[in-house]
């Protein structure tokens, strides 16, 4: 090999060949170590076997009964360690690395012997004992999951939407081609003076927040005595293809608080945004701002991101070739459909949204049970492209929201810091989708006084916790410079985080007045009851 003898490349050379040097001794000690662990796994395969460990995959009898699968689960969990290793191992950088180990796991995730039938003793078990019966319901199920173009997690014909799920009383008060905003009856003798106004994620139908009346959101917010106003988003079709983040904020955000303010005669609402509703209603409010306005008296934010610095695996995949060419494909005008949106979620947990209904449904030919928040989960909803491309570039790739005068929405330049009102942020310590120190990063660029709550669990899990359930916990205390001083001088508490929540808003939700003889008023009559046409068109 040939030296550089001169120049600047001389000076780094030993240096540039240590380091290769390194990387390769590091990358031959994780091969090393592996081939040892397999042979120490295949010198076993006559023992007795033990448990193949916590992996859920491999915890039935069958998988250790047998000392063929037991080597089978044994021999996949090393080789997926072993691939993780050299993964750790190779010289690359830190964003090139976690894009390569979210490719690796899906491969690996694949590669499962759980879901092959050859490999699978339960599944060959379910063949033997049904004669084959089995199998057959496992090929119809997988034809008519192939027809729908997606997996089957639930029954979906044992849900209804207003029959099942989204069943609190209410009417539809207004509509434009965006969206339908709801009025949920009273069941309380007086309500506050104020209305609370409810925005969730568009990506997503609603009623995740008004389930069922024990763990709806709603309900319990309608019996604490608010009237509760909230926008469900249209599932976009061609018609609606040409809409703009801009339009969600003014005619879907601003013009949901401008009606709810009108109907309950108050001069401010309370407002709530949930996931990607929360960064609509806090842009609402900056823009408001701007203009002299302040149609909130508090703002309740929801597992939401308005600083995008972290955004876990999903900012992984976004990339200004993705963006770009999701901008020339539908960014002047088109649809992008729920279904990619979902497999995109799927993916994230596809040992949980994926394999396993998979593994039950095909190899096993049981039909998947009732499920209400899979059913809610399957209930795709379209968007349109001009404001799918927009949210991605300003806020995933390139982090201008959080910059005052970064974006310019509705003509203006946002700056989040004139939204000053008493605000309350949530995050989900185990959410995968709005990391919980990212949600925590809000608490610097609002610019009012903050208080910050982490619940247990993740995205969903964790947001909807009724207290009558007596599950999970969440930590309380005084904000600190960054999540981690927060969270190291924070008190843990039992329960949900409902009451904390529901205390800090009827605070400010105003006296006590009657109860409203019926929803709407005379500029905005009722229109059809709740939940409303929107929320049950299927996206197409």
């Amino acid at each position: 090999m040939n030296e550089p003898k001169s120049g600047p490349g001389a000076a780094q050379w030993p240096a540039a060949w240590t380091e290769a040097q390194a990387n390769a001794v590091s990358t031959l000690q994780v091969w090393q170590q592996g081939m040892q662990e397999m042979a120490n796994l295949w010198s076993s395969a006559l023992m007795p076997t033990g448990s193949v460990g916590p992996d859920r995959r491999f915890a039935g009898d069958a998988w250790q009964q047998d000392p063929r699968f037991a080597q089978f689960s044994q021999g996949y969990l090393q080789l997926a360690a072993l691939m993780r290793k050299a993964l750790d191992a190779a010289p690359m950088d830190e964003r090139s690395k976690a894009q390569c180990g979210f490719a690796l796991r899906q491969v690996v995730d694949a590669m499962s012997p759980a879901n092959f039938l050859a490999t699978n003793p339960e599944a060959i078990k379910a063949a033997i004992d049904s004669g084959g019966a089995s199998l057959v319901e496992g090929v119809q199920l997988f034809l008519a999951d192939l027809a729908k173009g997606r997996v089957s997690m639930t029954d979906e014909q044992a849900f209804e939407v207003g029959r099942d799920v989204a069943t609190s009383p209410g009417s539809v008060v207004f509509e434009n081609e965006l969206m339908q905003l709801i009025q949920y009856a009273p069941t309380t003798a007086k309500v506050h003076q104020r209305p609370l106004v409810i925005v969730p994620p568009c990506i997503n139908k609603f009623y995740i927040l008004d389930l069922q009346p024990d763990n709806s959101l709603v309900a319990h917010a309608v019996a604490q005595g608010h009237t509760v106003f909230l926008v469900s988003w249209r599932s976009t079709t061609q018609e609606q293809g040409h809409l703009r983040w801009d339009d969600y904020v003014e005619h879907g955000v601003l013009q949901a608080l401008a009606v709810a303010s009108r109907i309950s005669r108050a001069d401010q609402v309370n407002a709530l945004g949930f996931c990607i509703g929360g960064t609509l209603l806090a842009s609402a409010l900056a823009v408001a701002a701007a203009r002299g306005q302040k149609p909130a008296a508090s703002l309740t934010l929801l597992t939401t991101m308005l600083d995008f610095s972290d955004t876990g695996e999903l900012g992984l995949m976004v990339e200004e070739t993705l963006v770009a060419a999701r901008e020339a494909a539908i960014g002047g005008g088109g649809v992008l459909h729920g279904r990619e949106l979902a497999q995109v979620f799927a993916a994230l947990r596809a040992n949980d949204l994926i394999w396993p209904y998979v593994v039950n449904g095909y190899l096993k030919g049981k039909a998947p049970p009732a499920f209400d928040l899979l059913f809610w989960n399957g209930d795709d909803t379209n968007l349109p492209g001009p404001m799918y491309c927009w949210y991605l570039r300003n806020t995933y790739l390139e982090n201008r929201l959080r910059e005052p005068g970064g974006t310019v929405q509705c003509g203006i330049p946002v700056d989040l810091s004139r939204v000053d009102v008493p605000a309350f942020v949530y995050a989900s310590r185990e959410d995968h989708i709005v990391p919980w120190k990212t949600a925590y990063a809000s608490t610097r660029l609002l610019g009012g006084e903050t208080r910050f709550v982490l619940g247990a669990s993740g995205h969903i899990a964790g947001v909807i916790n009724p207290p009558a359930k007596r599950k999970r916990n969440h930590w309380i205390g005084s904000l600190a410079p960054d999540a981690e001083s927060w969270l190291e001088g924070a008190q843990s508490i039992e329960g949900s985080w409902w009451p904390e929540w529901s205390e800090w808003l009827s605070s400010r939700a105003g006296s006590q007045v009657k109860v409203p003889k019926k929803a709407g008023n005379a500029e905005f009559p009722a229109i059809e009851p709740a939940p409303g046409r929107y929320v049950k068109a299927k996206a197409t």
